[in-house]
């Protein structure tokens, strides 16, 4: 095998610089050294370790127990990289240091004639094994590095190896040229053969040599058929990447007249990995016997050279020469008559951006005029690089051509997938089936399988869709398949499962049916947990030429399944979330269900009320601003309750069946809790009779609001604390309860709305049925602004405006007047009982107290924290106080100006200022009001 490396160079010999002109024929004396005192040649930089040829885009091996050719090529292999690093330290004429191999890999099995072998194979006399070079036991192909930035000041040449000092070159006579391969790396690679001086350069004749013409006698210029079709046929053609090539490397081989030829492109695999594949080879007829060892030798020598112009994008022109001058290449054994490796010329494939497509390569030029194979001259390098130039042009637009059909292809099928997702959908299955359907066409797959993962499992399915694809002509026929989990094979699904990573397998199984198969997982979004593993399997639609190598899913194939996977996890997630949704609302159901028949009063009592004869207004004394329902019985609470809408004339109004109206007022006095001691149904019932007695009173009232207010305020006094909890907003919120997360502000304002809504809706209890469809649109948020008004917050906020339409007077025909006023008489009902006589107010005062101080002991001891004063039962000797405080902040302002307003309501201020001079007095003298007077 050729050594292309030195060891330890040293400065050249003065002879060496005054023979390096061509011409001078005088061989050079091996055994003279140079001397110490001869200045430097040139400033160029000299490799003092270059290494072999060999690319990080193939994997030369090193025999590690014999020397000969045909004997390394049958041994163990151990893979060698030059990695980014080493090159750009050769470069600099640095050495790498050695990482040494934990253990050798054994490479496949294959026919040692076989040109797609991608790794050679050394023997233990290789300089692979020097330290200038990466040593890995890794199988796999390293990735590709990136090219130096300035190619030209990397120039492999041939350099001697101090082993074997009369290692010499022979010029085109036979005889040993006096210039040195010691001598430092000129700007022209030798190897190369860009100088015009390189010893390995025999005289070029400039003769016609094939059917593009080169300067030869009588060429006049004519263009290169080739080249013409190749650019004409432009994106346009036909014929698969492989037949371009395969094109070109027969016209390269006419043209140059050489025996064989190769052209491999870089191709990146699903890591990221760039790598050199071979797309086409052409071989001579009868220049090689098969299963040559020697000749698979050389195979891996120029697959080398490849690798390396591949990486640096830098011509190679180099002879057979260099192998025969060194002692480890014996003639006679490592070459044979059949096939004599006498000159190699490799060009790299650029695009238009200058970035390597891949490489071309000929070998043995085959036209000389004595019959014996001559050198590629510098001119078949450049008709080769022109060559490749155009191929480079074509080979890009056909990859950006088809790079813009796949992306076309992956906005299609997301777009798709997109418009699926939003839509409504019956099942999971069906969903997941239409979404399958989609990919199969176009990743042009006989299988799309989605394996759904088992919750709280990492090794089990619970269920699966299976679609399969046929082609039938120019048509593509999709099938549902209802399989189970044990009909399918789960090797793969279970290992993606296991792993979470893509798995793309190019034969799956050795049955030809079963072919290939891509699998990818399929995360949830928020937690990212597998929730299911898709799968593609059976590539198909590969044309005949392609169907030994191109029967595989291709990295456009895996971007697709992958984004494939986002959409089936989203489409997932969405039939959980409408899962969980639906199973909440059955749930909800059910607990309506439930609070409907407790909330629902037995027929003996609706049937009792609805028989009943009704007291009047007077009896009842429900006209009286000085009502109590402390001497009403339970029933005379309810028949109260219908006394007011028989006399606000609602009934009759809103075609309320009265059997209806019943069961309505049963069901609201069942709606209060009747463990809290204050907001109960009795308080209720009070703030019903207070909004009744100002509308009864108040003439003015009853002629300017509308009949569906007058029934939206009774509606909404009666059931403003329905379900109320005995706490205020502040701790529902502090304590996070559900309440305050389904609300946020005035939650149990909104409770109660919604119990009312409840209520209303419930079956029999439906008193605003007759209601014409725009009426029932009307009072509903009547009703709710009604209820919400009740919240102290809202009142504090809106009290100011209130108190400037007392002093304006209000304008009846602005909705925004008539909102807002009854908003405050809410308010002026609801905390009616400060104005109720004093033996009334003294005792529902305790009621509050009560129920204050509970809460207030539920916070200390729950959050450890002082409560607020009126909450604190620490101040309860205080009672007389905060009475005082409360009149005078929060209820005698709303009541003067309502006084002031109309007239009739003037009793209620009045009770009041009576209550406000009692508990004066109470305070004055230290007493907590617990005697009566």
């Amino acid at each position: 095998m050729p050594c292309l490396q030195a060891e330890a160079l040293q400065e050249p010999m003065a002879s060496d610089r005054e023979t390096s002109n061509p011409s001078s024929a005088d061989p050079p004396c091996p055994s003279r050294e140079p001397s110490s005192g001869e200045g430097s040649v040139m400033d160029q930089p000299v490799v003092t370790s270059a290494g072999w040829f060999f690319s990080p885009l193939w994997s030369p091996g090193a025999k590690t127990h014999r020397w000969r050719f045909g004997s390394g090529v049958k041994s163990d292999k151990v893979e060698v990289w030059l990695d980014d690093h080493a090159t750009r330290e050769m470069e600099g004429g640095s050495v790498v240091g050695a990482i040494p191999s934990p253990q050798t890999s054994r490479g496949p099995s294959r026919s040692p004639s076989d040109p797609s072998l991608l790794l050679g194979h050394r023997r233990d006399s290789s300089p692979l094994s020097s330290p200038s070079l990466l040593i890995s036991s890794s199988a796999s192909t390293p990735s590709l590095p990136r090219p130096p930035t300035n190619p030209q000041t990397f120039t492999p040449c041939l350099l001697q190896n101090p082993a074997h000092p009369q290692f010499s070159t022979r010029d085109r006579a036979g005889t040993y040229s006096p210039r040195s391969p010691r001598s430092p790396l000129s700007r022209r690679s030798l190897c190369c053969s860009h100088s015009p001086h390189s010893p390995h350069s025999s005289p070029r004749s400039p003769r016609r040599t094939g059917p593009c013409g080169r300067g030869g006698p009588g060429w006049r210029g004519e263009p290169c058929s080739w080249i013409t079709e190749v650019l004409a046929g432009g994106s346009d053609r036909t014929c698969s990447v492989a037949e371009l090539c395969q094109e070109a490397l027969i016209h390269a081989e006419e043209v140059l007249a050489a025996e064989r030829s190769s052209l491999s492109l870089i191709q990146q695999d699903q890591a990221g990995e760039k790598r050199l594949v071979q797309v086409a080879a052409l071989t001579a007829p009868d220049s090689v016997k098969e299963k040559s060892y020697s000749i698979h030798a050389h195979l891996e020598l120029v697959k080398g050279i490849m690798g390396y112009v591949g990486s640096t994008g830098t011509p190679i022109n180099m002879t057979g020469d260099v192998f025969e001058q060194d002692p480890r290449f014996t003639p006679d054994e490592d070459q044979i008559p059949d096939f004599r490796l006498r000159s190699v010329l490799c060009v790299p494939v650029k695009n238009i951006r200058q970035e390597v497509l891949g490489a071309a390569l000929v070998l043995n030029k085959r036209n000389s005029p004595d019959g014996q194979g001559s050198l590629f001259s510098d001119q078949d390098e450049k008709v080769l690089s022109s060559h490749m130039v155009h191929l480079g042009l074509v080979l890009d637009n056909i990859q950006l051509c088809e790079s813009s059909r796949q992306e076309a292809k992956r906005s299609q099928v997301l777009v798709t997938l997109a418009r699926l997702l939003s839509e409504e959908h019956t099942s999971m299955d069906n969903l997941l089936s239409k979404m399958a359907a989609t990919i199969l066409p176009i990743a042009r797959a006989q299988y799309c399988t989605i394996f759904i993962a088992r919750p709280r499992s990492k090794n089990s399915f619970s269920g699966l869709v299976h679609m399969e694809g046929e082609e039938q002509g120019s048509e593509f026929q999709i099938y549902k398949r209802g399989c189970s989990l044990t009909e399918v094979d789960l090797t793969h699904a279970l290992q993606v499962l296991g792993s979470k990573e893509t798995q793309n397998v190019p034969d799956a199984n050795q049955d030809p049916p079963t072919g290939s198969l891509v699998c990818c997982p399929i995360k949830n979004g928020k937690t990212g947990q597998i929730i299911a593993v898709c799968q593609l399997k059976n590539k198909l639609g590969v044309a005949p030429s392609q169907a030994k190598t191109g029967r595989r899913f291709n990295h456009h194939d895996v971007r697709l399944l992958e984004d494939f996977a986002v959409y089936c996890g989203l489409a997932l997630q969405t039939v959980q979330t409408v899962q969980r949704i639906e199973y909440h609302r059955a749930s909800q159901d059910v607990t309506q269900e439930v609070l409907s028949y407790h909330l629902t009063a037995p027929q003996e009592e609706i049937k009792a009320l609805q028989e009943a004869e009704i007291p009047s207004a007077q009896s009842l004394h429900i006209l009286d601003f000085s009502f109590s329902d402390i001497d009403l019985s339970e029933d005379s609470t309810t028949q109260a309750t219908v006394r007011m809408f028989l006399d606000l004339n609602l009934i009759q109004d809103f075609n309320i069946e009265y059997k209806s109206l019943c069961q309505w007022v049963l069901s609201v006095k069942r709606g209060y809790r009747s463990n809290v001691p204050y907001h109960n149904w009795n308080h209720g019932l009070s703030t019903a009779q207070c909004m009744f007695a100002m509308l009864m009173a108040t003439d003015q009232l009853q002629c300017n609001f509308s009949r569906l207010e007058v029934l939206a305020l009774m509606i909404a006094t009666l059931n403003h604390d329905l379900d109320h909890r005995g706490v205020s907003n502040s701790y529902i919120k502090r304590t996070h309860q559900p309440l305050a997360q389904l609300y946020g502000t005035s939650s149990l304002e909104h409770h109660h709305y919604d119990m009312c809504l409840f209520i209303l809706n419930n079956p029999g209890s439906q008193i605003l049925s007759g209601l014409s469809p725009e009426d029932y649109r009307r009072v509903l948020p009547m009703i709710e602004k009604a209820i919400l008004a009740t919240d102290l917050a809202i009142y504090m906020e809106r009290r100011a405006e209130f108190f400037e339409l007392g002093q304006s007077g209000v304008s009846w025909a602005k909705d925004s007047h008539r909102d807002l006023l009854r908003s405050m008489l809410m308010t002026a009902s609801d905390i009616c009982a400060i104005t109720k006589p004093w033996h009334i107010q003294k005792r529902i005062a305790k009621l509050v107290a009560t129920e204050f101080f509970a809460e207030g002991d539920k916070e200390r001891e729950e959050f450890n924290i002082k409560p607020a004063d009126m909450m604190n039962r620490d101040n309860s000797t205080r009672l007389p106080h905060m009475q005082v405080n409360y009149i005078d902040g929060l209820c005698h302002p709303l009541y003067q100006s309502l006084s002031g307003m109309f007239s009739s309501c003037s009793p209620l201020l009045d009770g009041l200022m009576k209550n406000r001079e009692n508990w004066m007095l109470l305070a004055e003298r230290g007493d907590e009001g617990g005697e009566e007077e």
